[in-house]
């Protein structure tokens, strides 16, 4: 009886989870939008509050202080917040266009993405990039169509764009009415209702709501004869054209589109009410073992993201954990196969940004956070009961190479010491240069901003000055074959011979074109963009 109410309680609790990133090109309202999902699930007073009292939390998942003097999002983080009986898990990707590694594999924890356009823009290059990561893993993708307060393009342009560029089919939940200073609300398709809303003073909290329909003389009036005309004829071309489907959605040939203003909160609330009845619950995940289901009974998860020094009054390195299956409890043993060990977890955090509080049990789709004395990886699987490791993260490879030289050579064991810590979270990779006279780290990241990234964090949390040499380098690959053949390719005229922590053979090449050559010169050898 009590392993049945378990086995109840957990799918229960399975059910409840939503857990998804939200994607986006730079300055398309990602951070205006997760502020404004967290005012409409309470977790937050006063949207755009990010001065944040002592007992009052704040929005900004920006820890950083890069990321607070420019703005931006470079790291990723979690917020978790409950909404109308829902526990939602929100991954904190960056927007900004350099992105790093991090933000990848933080889509490896999700289990669906909301994609944020700019609707005077549409879709945009970094947007793009990350649609199709989410694409290779088979995320649901639910597109909020951003700042209709602004002029925009046509609707059905925008839609069109989506289909044309992404390949998904885009099908409207509902339908803006007007733009720009006359955008008023959202036409819902599902219940015919027309949701119009009142701005507030500084859009600092829910905007009012008036449910009513078409026929309402407040849309004539804003509304100039043509848009009155064209709002009506749209909705109706929907109707007959653009139906959706559930499970098109879940297998990824559909995205779920909504119109809206997170700036002055049009239209949001209406797209969270639909996101967490149709976002899928948390799903299974492959493993060496099987298919590993939420409901089983044990618990298991991974790590996909390890930070140091988030908040300077811990000073300590944190493992985030995806719990993929069974409940998890403070205090539990759990095997860490990549060790060999068994590991007891006495303090698990939950988070909002860059609060944490301990917490005692956590379900699937959670994220957990693990107090990390360097014994965690990215990829390492835990474990109650059975042995396995889960499906390893993806590798990307980098794009912009550079020198890293430490000025200061007495402050060498910081230096290393740093350097260590930044590649164990995946901030960027090492290379050094096989047979040089000297031994400076060649820094490899996915985005060139790691660069500055890499330098900030060596100097404010190891106190260590540096110097960066960028490459013209624009391609790694890991280079296998006969050594006779290795041998002779052209190591002294531009193609640097290096090595990766373990000791592997990494061809740095100037483009595209160069490796191409090569490839056909030399059919022995294997080219893999990254290592196995």
């Amino acid at each position: 009886m009590t392993d049945n109410h378990n086995s109840a309680d957990l799918s229960r609790e399975v059910a409840r989870r939503r857990t998804f990133a939200i994607i986006s090109h730079p300055d398309a309202g990602k951070t205006t939008l997760t502020e404004k999902l967290l005012l409409y699930g309470n977790a937050i007073h006063l949207a755009g509050s990010v001065r944040a009292r002592r007992n009052q939390r704040s929005a900004t998942s920006d820890w950083m202080e890069m990321e607070r003097e420019r703005g931006i999002s470079i790291t990723s983080t979690v917020l978790q917040f409950p909404y109308e009986g829902y526990i939602i898990n929100l991954l904190d990707t960056p927007g900004h266009q350099d992105f790093s590694e991090d933000t990848y594999r933080t889509l490896t924890a999700a289990d669906s993405a909301v994609m944020v356009l700019d609707a005077a823009k549409g879709v945009e290059p970094q947007t793009r990039k990350l649609f199709e990561v989410c694409s290779k893993r088979g995320l649901p993708i639910f597109t909020l169509i951003n700042k209709m307060d602004r002029p925009a393009m046509d609707p059905l342009e925008l839609l069109d764009e989506i289909e044309t560029v992404l390949g998904m089919r885009a099908v409207p939940m509902n339908w803006p009415i007007g733009d720009g200073d006359s955008f008023m609300g959202v036409y819902d398709r599902a219940t015919e209702e027309v949701h119009l809303y009142d701005r507030t003073a500084r859009n600092q909290t829910i905007s009012p709501e008036y449910i009513t329909t078409l026929d309402d003389p407040r849309i004539a009036e804003r509304l100039s004869d043509y848009q009155f005309e064209d709002l009506h004829v749209n909705i109706g071309l929907l109707d007959e054209m653009m139906t959706f489907d559930h499970d098109d959605l879940l297998a990824g040939r559909q995205t779920a589109v909504y119109f809206g203003s997170a700036l002055t909160n049009f239209g949001i609330q209406l797209f969270l009410n639909d996101f967490v009845k149709l976002a899928p619950a948390p799903a299974m995940y492959s493993s060496d073992a099987g298919p590993i289901r939420p409901i089983d009974d044990e618990f298991s998860g991974f790590v996909f993201k390890i930070q140091a020094n988030m908040n300077p009054r811990h000073r300590d390195s944190v493992a985030f954990v995806r719990v993929c299956s069974g409940k998890f409890e403070r205090n539990m043993t759990v095997n860490h196969p990549s060790s060999g060990r068994t590991i007891r977890l006495p303090r698990p955090y939950t988070f909002f940004a860059e609060e944490r509080a301990v917490v005692d049990e956590a379900y699937p789709g959670d994220i957990i956070g693990l107090p990390s004395s360097h014994s965690f990886g990215i990829g390492d699987t835990l474990s109650e009961g059975r042995k396995f490791s889960f499906a390893p993260i993806p590798r990307f490879a980098p794009e912009h190479f550079a020198r890293l030289v430490n000025v200061d050579i007495g402050k060498q064991k910081n230096f290393l010491k740093g350097l260590h810590q930044l590649e164990t979270e995946g901030a960027m990779q090492i290379f050094y240069e096989a047979d040089a006279m000297r031994r400076d780290p060649i820094l490899a990241v996915v985005g060139v901003l790691q660069f500055e990234v890499v330098q900030a964090r060596l100097e404010s949390e190891y106190n260590v000055e540096t110097r960066l040499q960028r490459l013209p380098h624009s391609l790694a690959r890991w280079v296998e074959g006969p050594e006779e053949q290795i041998e002779l390719l052209p190591w002294r005229y531009g193609l640097v011979r290096a090595q990766d922590r373990d000791g592997a053979l990494v061809g740095l090449f100037n483009s595209e074109h160069e490796l191409s050559y090569y490839e056909g010169k030399y059919p022995d050898l294997s080219f893999k963009q990254t290592p196995d």
